[in-house]
């Protein structure tokens, strides 16, 4: 990789990781930092599995945001890994982001991750507590003061933000920027995702399934990118145009969950192909054919194998 690392003497780098319960923001805040899509987001908890780095590049400092699944107790293998791979992060970056939901009260989940981060006290903790533009005024300092009293520290700054509207993360950005450690450039200035092309395929995929099916199905569904192909196709006009293929399963659980998926006469899986293509066409910037299969693969989620073949290893 060849970087560039003619940067000023003051220059900062380094990595973030946001640590925080299933669906309080962490994805959403990752896009608006950067300010692309590069993490998928739905309204479903336990959105993200893949631990995803995306980098936001300024004058000042290069930071590199490690997005990590929600942490949350866990009823099968699959959320056992997603949890040791959020924990994991803990000890392997610069700064934490400990993202709580500011609407709402503190809740036991809140506490276990406070107790979890204070265990690790060498490592610097900013909180930010999101979905503020959902606080009402006469909240604020209510609200505020409940967090502040479940961190039982003065050490960590507070940071009150919208992932949606982008409410505070100018001052966010400039905060954690100046607590990077001094350091040139980490990755390539115009990069802002570290995730292999076939990941982001898969996960388009399952972002829509997850924006479409219903609430139970979700977390019982995975995606393998079977093949990718680039073909030419040869117009009457003597011309050619290049078109990528792409042919990728959707595993679930159970038999009545692929008729989900499927929906009648093939018209969920025809919506979610086309959501997901759209996706798929921007970042391969060009056309893209979709052929989508579902297959049922029992338990897939407790299954070792299984899980390894689809990338969620983390041991």
């Amino acid at each position: 990789m060849n970087l560039d690392k003619s940067v000023s003497k003051g220059y900062r780098s380094g990595f973030i990781s946001l640590i925080g319960r299933p669906n309080v923001g962490k994805s959403t805040l990752v896009n608006q930092l950067v300010g692309e899509e590069v993490a998928i987001t739905s309204p479903v908890a336990q959105t993200t599995r893949n631990r995803l780095r995306a980098i936001l590049t300024t004058p000042k400092a290069q930071l590199i945001l490690v997005d990590t699944p929600g942490i949350h107790k866990p009823h099968h293998l699959l959320g056992e890994r997603l949890v040791k791979s959020a924990c994991s992060t803990i000890g392997e970056v610069d700064l934490i982001l400990l993202m709580l939901e500011g609407n709402k009260p503190p809740g036991r989940g809140d506490a276990f991750i406070v107790n979890l981060l204070q265990e690790k006290n060498d490592i610097p903790v900013v909180v930010v507590l999101n979905k503020w533009d959902q606080v009402k005024l006469h909240q604020y300092e209510e609200r505020e003061n409940s967090y502040k009293n479940l961190c039982k520290t003065n050490k960590w700054p507070f940071f009150r933000c919208s992932a949606i509207t982008g409410e505070g993360c100018p001052n966010l950005i400039e905060f954690l920027s100046e607590g990077l450690p001094l350091g040139p450039y980490l990755y390539p200035k115009d990069m802002v995702s570290d995730q292999p092309e076939r990941v982001l395929l898969s996960e388009f995929i399952r972002e829509q399934v997850l924006l479409h099916t219903r609430e139970e199905l979700p977390h019982s569904v995975a995606v393998n990118i079977d093949r990718v192909e680039d073909r030419i196709n040869s117009k009457a006009n003597g011309t050619k145009k290049t078109m990528t293929a792409i042919l990728a399963t959707v595993l679930v659980e159970r038999k009545s969950q692929k008729g989900i998926i499927i929906g009648k006469g093939g018209k969920m899986l025809k919506i979610i192909g086309q959501g997901a293509r759209m996706r798929m066409q921007k970042l391969l910037d060009g056309p893209v054919y979709l052929e989508l299969f579902v297959k049922v693969v029992p338990n897939w989620r407790s299954k070792p194998a299984r899980l390894s073949e689809l990338g969620y290893k983390w041991d």
